[in-house]
């Protein structure tokens, strides 16, 4: 753990890759000015004392987990592969950064189960998570760990199969690899440092994950307002895709008819519309919703 006196939060960020711009567009959109300075490393929140601490994605595991920073962004594959004890404490999902890590293998090459992968050679920057696996499944294979271009391994004759991230698979393709098997769900998390916050960052850390929360929640949600019969409520309730109850409100002057207005966590399609006015709604908004709490 750090004991250098700070008087700033830190947040540790990707400096570059896959989540960096992802996450500056969730600080951002948190009410966080950030201030690109000179330092690459260190970006400054001019409107609150935080930093950013602009790191390697493998580095953010250790330095939150030693208190070098006090919340980070990461995807759950580098957190799982970092293997701290004790772990930074994961305090949420943030719906960005979706991949997968797969095991693939030369198109065509025979594949049935776990069982399959018994005396292979495998080509991983994952190592820790691949080895997991293998013991999980009671197979005996080599692992191979790289830096990088680990899906050049088997047409280098380095390895027989291969275990890195997906996203869309287009390089696999292009490298005539097939995926065989997922071992991990990723996406950016959210995590925290597994011992307390200093006490004078403790309330603006807490104010800073409840931002990051309303954020996430209002990704793809929107706002739905319609006139209906009042007779057409529960239908109309089981039309509107992942809400809660309605907000229902009388219209003036007119008594069989309300006002409906409702959150939908789920996207809302022309279809949903057309069930909609079918079921009786009028007038019916869809609208965005960029900060919710």
């Amino acid at each position: 753990m750090s004991s250098l006196p700070r008087t700033r939060l830190v947040i540790a960020i990707q400096k570059s890759g896959r989540l960096a711009d992802k996450s500056l567009e969730l600080v951002s959109s948190a009410g966080l000015r950030v201030v690109k300075g000179a330092n690459e490393l260190l970006y400054r929140v001019e409107n609150y004392p935080i930093d950013l601490l602009r790191v390697r994605d493998d580095d953010i595991p250790t330095f939150v987990a030693d208190g070098v920073a006090d919340l980070g962004i990461v995807g759950r594959n580098v957190l799982e592969e970092a293997a701290h004890d004790p772990p930074p404490e994961v305090i949420m999902p943030l719906g960005f950064g979706r991949c997968e890590l797969k095991i693939a293998a030369p198109e065509g090459a025979p594949f049935d189960g776990p069982a399959s992968l018994a005396g292979m050679r495998i080509a991983t920057t994952y190592p820790n998570l691949l080895s997991a696996y293998l013991a999980r499944n009671g197979v005996s294979a080599e692992i191979v760990t790289m830096k990088g271009a680990v899906e050049v391994a088997p047409r280098l004759k380095l390895a027989n199969a291969i275990c890195d991230l997906v996203s869309t698979g287009a390089t696999l393709e292009a490298n005539g690899l097939a995926a065989v098997a997922t071992i991990l769900r990723s996406e950016a998390l959210l995590i925290r440092a597994p011992h307390p916050i200093g006490g004078e960052f403790a309330p603006l850390a807490d104010s800073i994950v409840q931002r990051f929360r309303g954020v996430t929640a209002s990704q793809g949600a929107k706002y739905v307002m319609m006139n209906a019969p009042r007779a057409a409520l529960a239908r109309i309730t089981d039309i509107l895709p992942g809400a809660d109850a309605p907000t229902v409100t009388p219209l003036a002057g007119v008594e069989d008819r309300v006002a409906v207005h409702a959150v939908c966590q789920e996207s809302v399609f022309w279809e949903t519309l057309e069930r909609l006015k079918a079921a009786g709604a009028s007038a019916i908004l869809v609208l965005p919703i960029e900060k919710m709490m």
